[in-house]
């Protein structure tokens, strides 16, 4: 299995063993494009692994920090609690940059970037580009994709 996620095309593609296509789903990149450097705010390109799977069983909507569940559940009264949060909700696959002085070491490393795909509010859109550098999701789909993927998965973020 790999994931390819399409910066253009604002989409998650995950493909089965034989190659072909087995899941389409919209996301949410970088709202300032694409690009690798830490600080950026931009969803970093090429060739990365899932380094870790994190919130197995949580329930969806589990508010994330620091890659620990807050024991928080995203409602819009929370929301309205924490105006201009990052929300990371559901799910949280961390991603590594595989090719070094692209996405990995030094001032591009994927993973010190703290470069997700999770879930966000079901009210924030999809397929436009709104976050802060990391792939959001609908909460169903990264619960759907997370349950599909194991650890070591091989992503392509592409423009």
């Amino acid at each position: 299995m790999h994931i390819r996620i399409s910066i253009a095309r604002q989409r998650l593609f995950l493909f089965g063993p034989d190659g072909a296509c087995i899941r389409c789903y919209p996301v949410s990149t970088g709202e300032k494009g694409a690009g690798e450097i830490r600080d950026s705010g931009c969803t970093p390109r090429g060739l990365h692994r899932i380094r870790a799977r994190i919130g197995a069983n949580a329930p969806t909507g589990a508010v994330f920090r620091g890659r620990r569940p807050t024991g928080e559940v995203w409602s819009p009264g929370l929301a309205a609690q924490h105006p201009g949060r990052d929300w990371i909700l559901s799910r949280i696959l961390w991603l590594c940059g595989c090719e070094p002085g692209r996405n990995r070491l030094g001032n591009v490393d994927s993973m010190r970037r703290y470069i997700y795909i999770h879930g966000t509010p079901d009210d924030e859109p999809m397929g436009v580009p709104r976050s802060h550098g990391c792939i959001r999701m609908r909460n169903r789909d990264i619960i759907e994709l997370f349950e599909l993927v194991p650890a070591g998965t091989a992503v392509e973020i592409v423009e």
